[in-house]
């Protein structure tokens, strides 16, 4: 049964038909109003996802108003979703022009209705799954893929994955050389809550492969090892391309105030014809203990020549020959390992709240109008 209408009155429409999208507030409620075609569409502001502001967003040419967070489309007028979404559906206010003031009545909404859709693999409970130890080694050298050359890091970390292989855990090898993903786009500079687990790229483009990197970290590994060379005194371009992309999980803590990634471990090989060693080590066990990881005694090994031996056919020779290197990567792993174990045995994380999928997550109560 409809309410007796409570007219708001926006402004002039003479003022107001001047800009096609816009947020504007009517006494506690935001509206994103719209001037179209010649007539006034007014809808709730926030999107169905995560609470986006769709006044904020952009209308495409037939109408439908995409959301600036992650593109969720709705109608300017009606509040329905894209077509084969239509039961998606945001709150649409009935809007005239009287006596030249554009007025919307926020006493009778359409209702908001969200499709219920099926959730990411990725959302699924962090949960681990019994069996043995489980070992990622990710491996962030960049090279051609037609004109292969020798790695320097990737060979310690196939001597850490092998010791780990003998000491009877499951082993898993993630070239990020070898997967096609996108950059970070930015989400979380357009809102905290922009930034969303599992990440929105992934959930928007099936074709998006860090998903092996979510997958291994988040579910399946109970420890790690990431391996870069030295570039300029930093980690590979490949490894901040992937560390971009991760603070979809750090920034689930402060989100959600659950912390996903727990009782694992992670370690690090350092390999380079520059120095700096510590500096690049200082980077990421800053990053990696704010996922939530925690590191054994010598979390690292390291090797470079430093500046006054760029010669890199010797540096390749020495690390592929060195015994003492080898054995260092295998101790670094059996360190993982043996930390993971004392991790597992203490116990099974805590159950986490149901999550929802790109289409389904639930949106923050905060970012949500009164409807």
């Amino acid at each position: 049964m409809a309410r007796p209408p409570e007219w708001i009155d926006l402004g002039a429409a003479d003022h107001l038909r001047h800009t096609e999208l816009q947020p504007i507030r009517a006494k506690s409620t935001l509206i994103a109003l719209s001037f179209r075609d010649g007539e006034f569409g007014a809808v709730s502001n926030a999107c169905n996802h995560v609470g986006g502001p769709l006044g904020d967003g952009r209308i495409d040419k037939a109408g439908y108003i995409q959301c600036p967070w992650h593109g969720w489309k709705f109608h300017c007028r009606t509040g329905l979703g894209e077509p084969g979404f239509e039961d998606d559906k945001v709150p649409a206010f009935p809007v005239k022009v009287e006596g030249g003031r554009v007025l919307v009545d926020i006493a009778n909404p359409t209702r908001r209705h969200k499709h219920p859709h099926e959730p990411h693999p990725l959302a699924r409970d962090p949960k681990r799954q019994p069996g043995p130890l489980r070992l990622a080694g990710i491996s962030t050298t960049v090279m051609n893929h037609d004109l292969p050359r020798f790695s320097g890091s990737d060979h310690l970390l196939h001597h850490a994955l092998t010791a780990g292989k003998n000491a009877g855990a499951e082993t898993r090898m993630i070239r990020l050389n070898d997967l096609k993903f996108r950059h970070c786009e930015g989400y979380f500079s357009k809102s905290l809550h922009a930034c969303t687990w599992p990440c929105s790229i992934t959930q928007m483009d099936p074709s998006d492969q860090l998903d092996q990197i979510y997958e291994a970290l988040v579910h399946w590994a109970d420890a790690i090892i990431v391996a870069t060379p030295i570039r300029w005194g930093a980690p590979s371009s490949l490894y901040y391309k992937m560390v971009e992309r991760l603070n979809c999980v750090q920034v689930d803590v402060a989100t959600q105030e659950e912390q996903i990634i727990m009782n694992k471990v992670a370690g690090f090989i350092i390999v380079g014809g520059q120095d700096n060693i510590q500096g690049v080590a200082g980077q990421m066990l800053s990053f990696f203990g704010e996922l939530g990881f925690q590191f054994p005694k010598f979390p690292y090994i390291a090797h470079s020549r430093g500046w006054s031996h760029e010669d890199m056919e010797n540096n390749c020779r020495i690390i592929r020959d060195s015994k003492a290197l080898a054995r260092g990567a295998e101790a670094l792993a059996e360190r993982c390992l043996d930390m993971a174990r004392k991790l597992v045995d203490a116990g099974e994380k805590p159950p986490m709240r149901d999550r929802g999928g790109l289409k389904g997550r639930p949106v923050m109560a905060a970012n949500l109008d009164h409807d």
